[in-house]
């Protein structure tokens, strides 16, 4: 009788952590994980903070040694890429001319960066910022004393403003809309890293877009829509990203925003698993679909893979949370603000670096952002796990007893 075979595409958290899950949930068959890129599976997160601000060598971001993969008999093969599924013959084509056989196939395919279309996006000394191969080219371009123009005012474009502070460069970063962090956060949260990105020296425009940029003899010139012009040394585009589905739309899966997939992340053929950024899948704690773009969502539902192929099934029931750093700041967030109508702050955001955004929806607790605050965040993500609220009074004063407030 053949030997079992999961093959997974995508060496990322979510791919590598399929293929480590299957193994420790006692999976016997072949697992076979393919990576696009030529580096064994690494952690992304560090990419714009501690690897681009040359605290973290590529060796110190690996997820695990890459020997570890052929102790645990995972084939670990990198610099390869998928060109079709045929679901009829439970094959995979890959662009060098192979073709293997799954009897389980786990898309991992994550996303790219969502590209700017104006001109001169493309030129020379213009980066995005995805792989080590996109930090390492940023890297070289580093000088201090020399200005860095970053574009977008998300979490990739301030985590990458202040990691190009600490290298010493001049930052200035546009935001097209009218605040940073408009899409995924609170006006009062992006008051607070408009004040501190200033006190750290970033010169911060908002709703302001890049309309051009040109080269000027070694570095760029900037142009914007109010009327700004920028000399850089360097641009790093942020914009967002977009799921790599294109696999599984050619192969004929239901597709959305993402890979649709069902509670045990099973896509709309039974045997093709989808995980990570490029899921689109249902959140019980939420009741309703979404799509994460996060470290730990991307574990959880290899997990639920894992468990599913092996006969253990345990549908995905994982409350969303986030962390992002920049300078001294660690912000926490557990769960989903979008759709709040009441907001409770502990601390100061205007004058300090340390407090708790707590967002409710009438007197259902929905998230935190934390900065500095751990006691916060891990006091409503347990809350928000076990599906209960915060009382709204006991919240007040620094002093509060937060386990007390939990009902």
């Amino acid at each position: 009788m053949p030997e079992n075979h999961t093959l997974i595409i995508g060496a990322s958290h979510a791919g590598a952590q399929a293929a480590v899950s299957l193994r420790q949930a006692g999976y016997e068959g072949r697992i076979t994980l393919l990576g696009d890129e030529t580096t064994a599976p690494y952690h992304r997160p560090p990419l714009s903070k501690d690897y681009l601000s040359g605290e973290r060598s590529e060796a110190d971001i690996l997820l695990r040694p890459e020997e570890s993969y052929a102790a645990a008999e995972i084939e670990l093969r990198l610099g390869v890429r998928a060109g079709a599924i045929d679901r009829s013959a439970k094959t995979v084509q890959t662009t060098d001319g192979a073709h293997i056989a799954y009897d389980h196939l786990v898309l991992a395919t994550g996303a790219r960066v969502r590209h700017l279309r104006m001109p001169g996006a493309d030129g020379p000394h213009v980066h995005y910022l995805r792989d080590t191969n996109d930090v390492d080219a940023i890297r070289a371009r580093v000088t201090p004393g020399k200005r860095a123009v970053i574009i977008g005012g998300g979490y990739i474009g301030l985590e990458t403003a202040a990691s190009l502070r600490k290298r010493g460069m001049e930052v200035a970063l546009l935001e097209a809309q009218p605040r940073i962090l408009q899409r995924v956060t609170s006006e009062r949260m992006s008051d607070f890293f408009r004040r501190v990105h200033t006190e750290e020296g970033v010169e911060i425009i908002e709703d302001c877009l890049a309309a051009r940029i040109e080269p000027a003899g070694d570095g760029l010139h900037v142009h914007t829509s109010c009327g700004r012009q920028f000399e850089a040394h360097l641009v790093v585009i942020g914009i967002g990203v977009i799921p790599n589905t294109e696999l599984a739309e050619f192969a004929g899966l239901t597709i959305g925003d993402g890979i649709e997939v069902n509670g045990f992340c099973q896509t709309s053929d039974p045997d093709i698993y989808a995980i990570g950024d490029v899921s689109h899948h249902y959140n019980p704690i939420y009741d309703r679909n979404v799509r994460l773009e996060s470290v730990p969502n991307a574990t959880e539902q290899a997990k639920v893979v894992a468990a599913h192929i092996t006969g253990k099934p345990k549908p995905y029931n994982s409350l969303p949370w986030f962390w992002s750093d920049q300078f001294d700041l660690k912000l926490q967030i557990a769960g989903l603000s979008d759709g709040f109508d009441d907001i409770i702050i502990r601390g100061d955001p205007d004058g300090s670096r340390s407090f708790a955004a707590y967002y409710f929806k009438g007197d259902r607790l929905l998230a935190v952002d934390a900065v500095n605050a751990p006691r916060d965040f891990m006091t409503a993500r347990m809350a928000l796990s076990k599906g209960k609220t915060l009382d709204k009074p006991k919240l007040n004063g620094s002093d509060a007893d937060l386990k007390a407030a939990v009902i």
